[in-house]
Parts: structure tokens; C-alpha cells; sequence
């Protein structure tokens, strides 16, 4: 499990490297607000037969650092990484937050994309007054609501434990700062001039990211073609990490070098 040293802070990333090489490109996964890398479940991380990084953004998980303001600045944090491990293109894939960070990449640095990876995203991430509120003023109970808007139908005890535990393990000012950002930013103008192949993929359950959001994402990337998977809600990776497995991998396989 590598650390890198960016800015003189150490970041965080979990690498699953097969020998040889393979053919695809490299994924890059980037999770949510508040998240860590383990909000992809190890189906993703580990992907047989394909190259795959999964990183803790600065002040999440493992990585040090306060965290960024601003959707922008986590996207230079992504670029910044992807230099220092010598990533000179990779399939970018991000959850939530993680998925703005790769809209923003792809719109100001399409070269460095072999593909792109959008995961119960849209092209604008209102937060609910309610939800800023609370994560200013009561955090521990805010993260309970959360865990129950973040999943679809029926989850279980054990999963909303452990999405609040890994949510209050993040510092208080970096989760607020995540919803902030996502709050602040908005690029429903600007998603049409995204050129690289897209991956669209959406829980019909989602209450944080509703399907109707995602379907203006699938509308209006020219090149985008998206799932909605049945009962899944917002953190549908961990909902159905077999079937995103799987679309994830047809996808990689899509872009392979011939």
C-alpha cells in the first residue's frame, strides 16, 4: 500500500498491479465526500486482469493533509498524483464528489483520459440545506441520516455502521468543506464539451443523486452511455459491486491497445 509525497504532505493509495502489464489502460478511482478508498469495494480495487488505483484524497483516510475548497483544486490534486506515479493517460472513474473531480478533469485535461468513469454523479451537487446544517452543528447525527440516504432499498444494520464509522473517521472541517464544494460547483453548461468515452453508471434508489440528474449527464455527454441498476442506491458500488465489476471491466476492455 504506496504513499506519495505531494506539496509535503503524504497521500494515500491503494495499487493492484498485475504482472504483466496489461493491455488496458490503468483505472483511477476517486471516491466521495467525506470518503475513502474502501468505498470501493475490493471487486473494483483488486479488478483481475486490469491496473487499478484507488486513492485517499488529501485529509481523508490515510493521507494527510486539510483537504481542498474546491472541486478544482481536488481535480489539480488527481493531475499532481497521476504526474508523480507517471501516469501519462488512465481511465478515470469517480464516485459522487470523486465524480465531479473527473468531469473537471476531463473538461480542462481530455488528453490524460483513455475513459471516463462516472458513478452516481451529476453535472451539478446541490447539498440540502438540512445536510450543511447539520454537518456544522451535529455531526455524528448528520452522518446517521446520511447512511440512510446513501443506500437503496433494504440495507443492512452492519452496512449503515460502517459507512457512519468511515464517514467520522474523515475530520469534521474536511467532510464539511467535501459538501461545500460539491454545493458550489456546477458545470450543467459545460458537460456537452466532454469528448472522452463515457461510463455512466446509477442506483434507481438514489436519493442524493436522484436517476433524473444522472440522466441529464447520460443526455448531454455525446459520447456517454449509462446503467440504472435496480434497487441500488448512492453508494451502489458497495450495492452491487459484482454487476459494477463487471461494466467497469467491458469498459477497460473497451479500450485496450490493439
Amino acid at each position: 500500500m504506496p504513499y506519495i509525497t505531494l506539496n509535503g504532505q503524504r497521500m494515500f493509495y491503494a495499487a493492484h498491479e498485475p504482472v504483466p502489464r496489461p493491455r488496458t489502460p490503468p483505472l483511477v478511482l476517486v471516491h466521495g465526500a467525506g470518503g475513502t478508498h474502501l468505498h470501493w469495494p475490493p471487486q473494483i480495487r483488486r479488478l483481475a486482469g486490469h491496473t487499478v488505483y484507488a486513492l485517499d484524497l488529501p485529509g481523508h483516510g490515510r493521507s494527510a493533509g486539510e483537504g481542498c475548497k474546491t472541486i478544482s483544486a481536488y481535480r489539480d490534486v488527481v493531475l499532481r498524483w497521476a504526474d508523480a506515479v507517471g501516469l501519462s493517460r488512465f481511465v478515470l472513474s469517480g464516485h459522487s464528489m470523486g465524480g465531479a473531480i473527473a468531469q473537471e478533469l476531463a473538461l480542462t485535461f481530455p488528453h490524460r483520459l483513455a475513459g471516463l468513469i462516472l458513478v452516481a454523479t451529476a453535472a451539478r451537487l446541490r447539498v440540502h440545506p438540512r445536510i450543511l446544517d447539520g454537518l456544522r452543528h451535529a455531526p455524528e447525527a448528520t452522518a446517521r441520516l446520511l447512511a440512510e440516504w446513501a443506500y437503496g432499498q433494504h440495507p443492512s444494520p452492519n452496512q449503515l455502521r460502517l459507512y457512519v464509522r468511515r464517514l467520522l473517521a474523515t475530520p469534521p472541517e474536511v467532510i464539511l468543506g467535501d459538501f461545500l464544494a460539491c454545493d458550489a460547483w456546477d458545470r450543467m453548461a459545460d458537460v456537452h464539451r466532454i469528448s472522452v468515452p463515457t461510463l455512466i453508471i446509477a442506483g434507481e434508489a438514489d436519493r442524493l443523486t436522484p436517476p433524473k440528474h444522472v440522466r441529464y449527464l447520460a443526455e448531454h455527454i455525446p459520447t456517454a452511455r449509462w446503467m440504472l441498476i435496480p434497487r441500488a442506491g448512492h453508494m451502489v458500488m458497495l450495492e452491487a459491486p459484482e454487476v459494477v465489476a463487471r461494466a467497469i471491466a467491458t469498459f477497460l476492455e473497451e479500450r485496450a491497445e490493439t
